[in-house]
């Protein structure tokens, strides 16, 4: 048997907007682009007769000489910097090469994308509503600031493009083949906004976006923009992980959470703490790569093992929301035995609600047709049922939670192998900016690591602290800097979160010093840390880029 039509659907932008799949971030920030610009909305792609290829970008080049001085007497140099440094190619190198998109150093790459290359699967509007819900103010600034910072050398009441704008080449390139373009339309279709489950999550990523984007006069673009790459998968990532235990505990507990309330989370990501207070806090075990610390990366694949066996869990729990929004749906807006909330939208906290006692009747009522549906499509003619749901019928269950079981007997092995794929790539697993490794043996564990470029984009939000309305850089202690990283991203690298630090074994408090050590030693390697003496107190880590305090003046630190 196959699940059909609505009854295998499983997305639902109440609870996140993602459509499992493997996801390339180039191809999220090509799409949160026209989001950005139409403040939510996506944008149609204009029509035209074909994919855009390599040749395409480079004919445009070629007939005009006055772009880019001689870059006519070298065509093959120009179409090998197309390939490798301007456009974002699927499947390189193959005889099916093809270009999804120029690289998103500007926000008018999008009008140049080919549609069917670069799907995103959810992942820019998931960014964009965490974005626009921020609170106090963060999520509006952290727009604000990535709109004038991607959309540079545009006028976006005309856009049209400003020759004098101070621009990298390889946006510049970018901005000259923008004048190729004649139209660009705003979607028709109006945007679903739901609040993010976790709002805690999404102030963290609006208050981080807006301190690296402080770097913006000093670091070089192409750079600023990976950073930008790294952070948002990070955020997405860490949103993901924490609805693997939240959303099942909402519908165990069938109500909404106060605390998750915007009105009421406690999480301050003005903080170094920002998670104190949090009830849902993740806490990962990382393991910081030493090869010869064995039993640390033991201690990580255990937390991440924990993490990822709840992903079972949390497919039921969407299941549940999904159906209970159909029945709400149903209920309220077709016969009317169900009054909207005050908002008019039922939120996952109000569809859990669904499953007190109070509403037993209209549930097992309303899931009764659609489970004899269900059934009916499992058996053609005089055909017995299949032997799943024999077997769910055998159990005694009522109509609601037998057509919950069905649908997780067919469809669970299926979502869970896409959500596994998916948190993958949002951890980018085996990259070095990724929190995420595992062996290319088959059926190998997966640990928590914290790869060298994500430690630094994170040590460059970890040395600003907000003074007079703007970011400042300082020193921090190391012991500061792990402090923060637990508090603020739930990451644990010096010790254990499951207990107290002097009731670890010989064994786990040897395995956590040599990861302090190998911390301190990647931190070396990339230029934030040199230790003065042996003393706990001078181990401080310096930040690569200095931005003044007083005056607005600034002075570059170590270099890149």
């Amino acid at each position: 048997m196959s699940i059909k039509g609505r009854d295998k659907e499983f997305r639902t932008p109440k609870t996140t907007y993602l459509d499992f799949k493997h996801i390339e971030m180039d191809r999220v920030l090509t799409m949160l682009f026209p989001r950005l610009k139409y403040d939510g909305w996506a944008s149609r792609r204009p029509p035209r007769g074909g994919d855009l290829t390599v040749d395409t970008f480079m004919a445009d080049f070629l007939e005009h000489p006055e772009w880019f001085t001689g870059f006519d007497r070298y065509p093959q140099v120009v179409s090998r910097w197309l390939e490798t440094d301007l456009l974002d190619v699927v499947n390189r190198g193959r005889a099916n090469q093809a270009v999804a998109a120029p690289r998103p150093l500007h926000g008018n790459t999008y009008k140049f994308r080919n549609a069917k290359h670069t799907r995103d699967y959810g992942a820019a509007e998931q960014l964009y509503w965490m974005l626009y819900y921020a609170r106090k103010g963060k999520g509006q600034a952290a727009r604000d600031a990535l709109k004038r910072f991607f959309f540079a050398g545009i006028d976006l009441v005309t856009d049209r493009y400003d020759a004098s704008a101070p621009v990298d080449v390889e946006t510049q390139a970018i901005l000259r083949l923008d004048q190729q373009v004649t139209q660009d339309m705003k979607d028709s279709k109006e945007p679903s906004r739901y609040p993010p489950l976790c709002i805690g999550q999404a102030d963290i990523l609006a208050d981080d976006v807006l301190r690296l984007l402080a770097y913006e006069p000093y670091i070089p673009r192409s750079v600023l923009v990976d950073y930008l790459k790294t952070l948002m998968a990070f955020h997405l990532a860490l949103y993901h992980l924490k609805l693997l235990p939240l959303l099942p505990k909402l519908v165990k507990q069938r109500g909404g959470s106060d605390i998750c309330q915007a009105k009421e989370c406690p999480v301050d990501a003005g903080s170094d703490q920002a998670l104190a207070g949090c009830p849902y806090r993740l806490a990962l075990v990382v393991d910081m790569g030493d090869v010869a610390n064995s039993h640390m990366a033991e201690l990580s694949r255990a937390s991440t093992d924990r993490l990822y066996r709840r992903i079972p869990a949390f497919v039921q729990a969407n299941f549940v929301v999904k159906k209970l929004d159909e029945m709400a749906e149903y209920l309220s807006k077709k016969i009317g035995k169900l009054a909207a909330p005050s908002s008019g939208v039922f939120a996952v906290g109000d569809l859990v609600e669904l499953l007190k006692p109070e509403h037993e009747a209209e549930r097992q009522a309303y899931f009764k047709a659609r489970l004899a549906g269900l059934i009916e499509e499992s058996a053609s003619g005089d055909e017995e049922p299949d032997p799943e749901i024999r077997g769910v019928a055998a159990m005694g269950l009522g109509e609601f939670e037998s057509f919950i079981e069905i649908l997780m007997a067919y469809r669970g092995r299926y979502h869970r192998q896409y959500i596994t794929e998916c948190l993958d790539s949002l951890l980018l697993k085996n990259k070095d900016n990724g929190l995420l490794a595992q062996s290319r043996a088959k059926g190998s564990p997966r640990r928590f690591r914290l790869g060298s470029k994500l430690l630094e984009v994170l040590l460059q939000i970890a040395v600003l602290t907000p003074e007079s309305g703007r970011f400042v850089t300082r020193e921090i202690r190391i012991e500061e800097l792990l402090a923060l990283l637990r508090e603020r991203y739930g990451l644990y690298i010096d010790r254990l979160p499951e207990s107290a630090e002097g009731s670890h074994s010989l064994l786990e408090r040897r395995a956590l010093r040599l990861n302090l050590e190998t911390f301190k030693r990647r931190l070396r390697e990339i230029g934030f840390y040199q230790d003065l003496s042996d003393a706990y107190v001078t181990q401080k880590v310096s930040p690569r880029y200095a931005i003044a305090q007083q005056d607005g003046t600034t002075t570059s630190g170590r270099g890149a």
